[in-house]
């Protein structure tokens, strides 16, 4: 299991919040997401799911991840 904090743009209220986390809830593998429209940032642990694949579901969410860090647990 691994942590990721992804950069986000775009956000600027709860509503934002709930969709991008609703969006990467839905990957195969995401044990927990908390999203924090003030920082633009998301906090992802999860097992096996890729940048890649993180920026899909925040693209369908209609916001863009500009960076990725992996986060000691």
């Amino acid at each position: 299991m691994s942590k990721t904090e992804i950069a986000i743009t775009g956000m600027t209220c709860g509503h934002c919040e709930m969709s991008v986390t609703n969006e990467i809830a839905t990957l195969e593998g995401v044990e927990s997401v908390k999203v924090d429209h003030a920082s633009g940032t998301a906090v992802v642990t999860s097992t096996g799911v890729t940048d890649e694949q993180f920026t899909e579901a925040v693209e369908e969410a209609g916001y863009q991840a500009v960076s990725f860090a992996k986060i000691d647990a």
